[in-house]
């Protein structure tokens, strides 16, 4: 389960947006003081929102990260379900623990 967020999604697209639309670009650091954020959370979003955009290539976009985590959670299934295929039988092939005709006593 993921940690609550600090700051409400509502807050994060406004301050998004107040910086993608002012002309000349503020400073990060003032706009976050601004908004009561911390600056380097208001960066973060900036940047992944260059990144959903397209103007960014060196990180993953949103639908692209939600991708990876659905990939990575069926993997780790996976492994356990081969796991489970590849254990030792717990049980002996035989129905009797009696000796029978081709067993020898030692």
């Amino acid at each position: 389960m993921a940690a609550p967020r600090k700051y409400s999604l509502e807050l994060r697209e406004r301050a998004v947006r107040m910086y993608r639309t002012t002309e000349p670009k503020p400073q990060i650091k003032r706009l976050a003081l601004d908004l009561g954020v911390h600056p380097e959370a208001l960066r973060g979003w900036i940047r992944q929102a260059e990144a959903d955009a397209g103007e960014r290539d060196d990180r993953l976009t949103t639908d692209e990260r939600v991708e990876l985590a659905a990939l990575r959670k069926e993997n780790i299934q996976l492994k356990r379900a081969n796991e489970a295929c590849g254990r030792p039988r717990l049980f002996s092939r035989r129905s009797s623990t009696r000796p029978g005709p081709g067993d020898r006593a030692r």
